[in-house]
């Protein structure tokens, strides 16, 4: 906890190039927490893919029912390491290890991007891995913010003697070395309570990551990275969006309203209970409309259970279509409507893949 006084959240070491290590996940969500765990083999260099050094083997997993979370945040303690210790522990009994330390994936707290550019003095004759390391933490602590941790620092381009534009400056000659950086910071009490529900499970925070940025890293092609893509990630509580241009997470942002705020409309527009409405989402929720849609119909049960009351019927299409469309627009719309830094993604390939959890959407893969 305490490099989050400074504002700095945990960082991963860097993995060692010719061995494979064993690594634990973490994803305390609004609905459901998730723990992965995980082999990292290095991947041969002419197999490895532009955003992947390494391939995974998948050797335990659990998931259990969140408690103490409201829209990724912490609001019971207790409850929250209660259920955060089940989870691990199902993870464990399936890999039959112990776990020591876990990277967590944060999507509370109002994800923040800044772009920012720091320079250093080069020490040596040539740029090295200690020069680049300086420079990091230059921008790093550059970019801390009262009331902000900093999740991320990442290289979108390095500079050399006013050069822009290197990609990799190892080995080059330069009295100046700059950087631009991408950062990405989240409110400091979210990540503070978050680290303390984990650790007071005696797990410790090997690193803090941001969940759309991973889920761009698992759910994109190369090809898609490097031309450009949004990736939308939809909890049951929170929505967050990741952006990536020339194979770099450039943009991150999101906000508190997620599949649970779909479903309890439901419920309140078609009068039915919340675990009907859930399931009718479930069913028949779509994004895409079909030429059928006119002649489908969807059994609503009633409130009441009255049995002298009998089902009625709703035509899909002023269902599917026309109330998702609605729905879902009014959850993803804010992020195109250029919040903070939008511009800086504004001439990106119109790709766009959606990753959306706690619920299900035919056209949409729904995740939690």
């Amino acid at each position: 906890m305490s490099a989050l006084q400074f504002g700095l959240t945990p960082k991963m070491k860097p993995l060692p190039p010719n061995r494979s290590v064993l690594v634990a996940a973490l994803d305390v969500g609004t609905s459901k927490i998730a723990c992965l765990i995980g082999r990292l083999r290095p991947s041969p260099p002419e197999d490895s893919p532009g955003l992947r050094s390494h391939s995974v083997e998948v050797v335990g997993f659990g998931h259990t029912l969140a408690r103490g979370m409201k829209a990724g945040t912490v609001i019971d303690l207790a409850e929250a390491e209660a259920a955060v210790r089940q989870c691990a522990d199902l993870a464990e009994r399936t890999a039959k290890m112990q776990l020591d330390s876990v990277i967590v994936s944060v999507s509370a707290g109002r994800p923040t991007s800044e772009l920012i550019s720091a320079s250093i003095e080069v020490a040596g004759s040539a740029i090295g891995e200690r020069d680049i390391s300086r420079v990091l933490t230059a921008g790093s602590r550059h970019s801390a913010r009262a009331g902000r941790a900093v999740l991320h620092s990442l290289p979108i381009g390095y500079v050399l003697d006013h050069a822009r534009g290197v990609r990799d400056p190892r080995g080059m000659l330069a009295r100046e070395f700059g950087i631009d950086m991408h950062v990405v910071t989240a409110d400091g009490s979210a990540a503070r309570n978050l680290m303390l529900a984990v650790e007071r499970c005696h797990l410790a925070v090997e690193a803090m990551v941001t969940s759309p940025y991973v889920a761009g890293l698992s759910a994109l092609a190369d090809d898609e990275a490097e031309l450009g893509a949004a990736v939308i990630e939809m909890g049951a509580g929170t929505t967050t969006i990741a952006v990536f241009t020339g194979s770099r997470f450039v943009h991150a942002d999101g906000f508190a309203l997620g599949g649970w705020h779909v479903t309890m409309d439901l419920a309140r527009g078609l009068n039915a209970r919340v675990v009907d409405a859930e399931r009718i989402k479930t069913l028949y929720g779509s994004v895409l409309t079909g030429a059928s849609d006119e002649r489908d119909m969807i059994a609503v049960p009633p409130v009441d259970n009255d049995e002298r009351e009998a089902f009625f019927a709703l035509e899909a299409t002023g269902f599917c279509a026309d109330f998702e469309h609605a729905g879902g627009a009014g959850v993803i719309d804010p992020q195109r409507r250029g919040r903070n830094g939008a511009e800086c993604f504004s001439h990106t390939a119109p790709v766009f893949a959606a990753e959306v959890a706690g619920t299900e959407f035919v056209g949409i893969d729904l995740r939690d």
